[in-house]
């Protein structure tokens, strides 16, 4: 049986599962969630995580609440630095793929089912047509699927952070405030 880890990375919640790759997208062999904030790195969940399981894997893929860059991603209101080749070392993992999570929401868009799916507006679905999700939450999270004639390709987006604007003279202060800490002031700050 062929195993990998996934993992859902947020500022507030990480949940990670051991996924049986065999007899299709839908086996989860172990799943939890954690408190992100409870923990100093990915990688020490991630080794703590796999040091309880009973179920060895070799390669992992996590799904990243903001934008992954060579390899590496930042999440808002959470302190880690996340690295795949650092993760993939320090885990002992032969390879570790980083994807935005709204980016990893476009891939399971392929797999849903009849079952899954609820109609908002009737009409016939377009042959190889594009598909968007959007996914509000801490920021706007976008990505959308493409079908480059042979296959849909996921896209990553960032709709961003929605800025402070303030609406008095104290909320006036307290961006100047904010200002000299931080280059971008958000309500999500």
């Amino acid at each position: 049986m062929t195993r990998v880890l996934a993992g859902d990375l947020g500022g507030t919640n990480t949940r990670l599962a051991i996924v049986s790759t065999d007899g299709g997208p839908r086996r989860w062999v172990t799943r939890e969630d954690f408190h992100s904030r409870d923990h100093d790195s990915l990688e020490e969940l991630v080794r703590s995580f796999l040091s309880r399981t009973n179920h060895p894997v070799a390669k992992a893929t996590f799904g990243v609440a903001g934008p992954v860059v060579a390899g590496q991603a930042s999440i808002t209101n959470l302190p880690w630095v996340i690295d795949a080749a650092r993760l993939q070392a320090a885990c002992g993992l032969s390879s570790v793929t980083l994807v935005n999570d709204v980016q990893a929401l476009a891939h399971a868009l392929l797999v849903l089912e009849t079952a899954d799916l609820h109609t908002l507006n009737p009409g016939e679905p377009v042959r190889d047509g594009a598909m968007a999700i959007v996914a509000p939450g801490t920021g706007l999270g976008e990505a959308f699927l493409i079908w480059d004639g042979r296959r849909y390709r996921a896209c990553p987006s960032e709709g961003g952070h929605a800025d402070f604007a303030p609406q008095d003279s104290l909320q006036a202060e307290l961006l100047a405030s904010l200002h000299s800490r931080f280059d971008h002031v958000s309500y999500e700050r």
